[in-house]
């Protein structure tokens, strides 16, 4: 039995990194339990391992009597003083209790018990080890899957990476070795967990403090980032030293750190932005590559309306309304993408003053609306250059309807030549 416990205790101690000490006094509370039941409800039952040699030895503390009442708690004084001499009556002593066949009962009722609490002594070293790791990024290996959990492999101990942590578009199997980044310790009823996320926007963080070293000494810092995983990060950076670039200082020569954190992150496309206290000038960066025709900030209610000319609605947008949704998260305005109708609008208010100029030769002014979409855009024209049938099939009409059209507007312009003719009258 001292051979077999000193290689359980040389394993955990090696391989778990469990101190011999407390695996001594694990196995002292087990087979204190145990002997109760052996040997009985001895007064005061010690049990002493040697943690060197193995050796166990029961002890119970029996009070010194003339005579015997109760075997559990008692001893007589002539046993008494066959072990101790000097002893007197209503002294207390120190007794071996020890089975003889402790060796089989350590074996078969301690043993597990002991493991038992090896376990949890385990789960507390886990919790001492990591608790003040949690925003750190680690290293393991996937050992397994349970209900879309994954549990990661990190040498002494395992952590879960729970199925809301994982990022969707990336696919793992068991043995795959991953950085992940430790969200929280948590000390609960069933022990200490340790939570690891790969979707997490710190990760995201922490992968840029480790490639850039001029946000490791902060030189650049980090002011925003926004992420949706697996597809898009947006990450804003600033420096207050103006001789360094924080743009091109996380991008890297020929983008070499920028390659390093997408190719980790498995592709996902990263924006680098440089933040600015001018809301404005962030917003249009943010939106990049859209080009923003002009803006509008509502302070009070923290709502910045974004007009782009329509060929760019879709990328200011972004595909499923990422680019804009990620800019709303990175700014901490809510930032609202619309199509600029200042150039509609012009152009409608000149087809409205070609109708009007039309209709003035008493032509209804839906038809001289229309006319002047079909590229009718002046009286003269509509009197000069346009015959009924090209009246007619733009305003799908009848041929003789569109010859009264030509003639109102020929009348129209023949009497505005006549004004024009007339000499001044000259005042008396």
């Amino acid at each position: 039995m001292a051979n077999e416990l000193l290689s359980l205790f040389e394993y955990y101690e090696v391989e778990k990194g469990i101190k011999r000490e407390v695996m001594v006094e694990a196995l002292e509370t087990a087979l204190q339990s145990a002997l109760r039941k052996k040997i009985g409800p001895a007064r005061d039952l010690r049990v002493a391992v040697n943690p060197d040699k193995g050796i166990i030895r029961a002890y119970s503390t029996l009070v010194v009597v003339d005579r015997v009442e109760n075997p559990y708690d008692e001893i007589d004084i002539f046993t008494a003083r066959r072990i101790n001499p000097e002893i007197n009556v209503e002294d207390e002593l120190e007794v071996d209790v020890t089975p003889a066949d402790l060796g089989r009962i350590a074996a078969q009722t301690a043993k597990q018990t002991m493991l038992q609490r090896l376990r949890q002594a385990e789960k507390e070293m886990i919790y001492d080890e990591f608790k003040d790791r949690a925003g750190d990024i680690v290293s393991g290996t996937v050992r397994r899957f349970e209900r879309g959990d994954v549990w990661v492999d990190l040498g002494k101990f395992e952590g879960i990476m729970p199925q809301r942590e994982r990022v969707s578009t990336e696919e793992y199997n068991t043995g795959d070795r991953i950085r992940v980044y430790v969200v929280a310790v948590e000390n609960g009823a069933r022990g200490p967990e340790i939570i690891l996320s790969r979707s997490h926007p710190n990760f995201v963080r922490r992968l840029f403090e480790s490639e850039v070293s001029e946000i490791a000494d902060r030189t650049v810092e980090i002011r925003a980032l926004a992420r949706e995983p697996g597809f898009r990060t947006k990450v804003a950076v600033y420096s207050e030293d103006d001789k360094v670039d924080p743009v091109g200082a996380c991008v890297g020569l020929r983008g070499a750190r920028v390659k390093n954190i997408v190719n980790e992150l498995n592709k996902e496309k990263v924006d680098i932005i440089r933040y600015s206290d001018d809301l404005k000038a962030f917003v249009e960066d943010a939106l990049k590559p859209a080009q923003i025709k002009s803006m509008n900030i509502d302070e009070e209610n923290k709502v910045v309306r974004v007009f782009v000319d329509e060929e760019e609605l879709s990328k200011a947008i972004g595909r499923r309304g990422q680019n804009v949704r990620l800019t709303t998260r990175l700014v901490g305005w809510d930032v609202q993408v619309q199509k600029d109708e200042s150039a509609h609008e012009a152009f409608e208010k000149k087809i409205a003053e070609a109708a009007g100029t039309i209709a003035a030769a008493g032509i209804e002014i839906d038809q001289a609306t229309e006319l002047v979409r079909g590229g009718v855009n002046s009286l003269q024209m509509l009197a000069n250059d346009v015959d009924e049938v090209d009246i007619a099939d733009i305003l799908e009409i009848d041929v003789e309807d569109a010859k009264k059209i030509s003639e109102a507007a020929r009348k129209a312009e023949g009497n505005d030549a006549e004004e024009a003719a007339q000499p001044a009258e000259v005042a008396e």
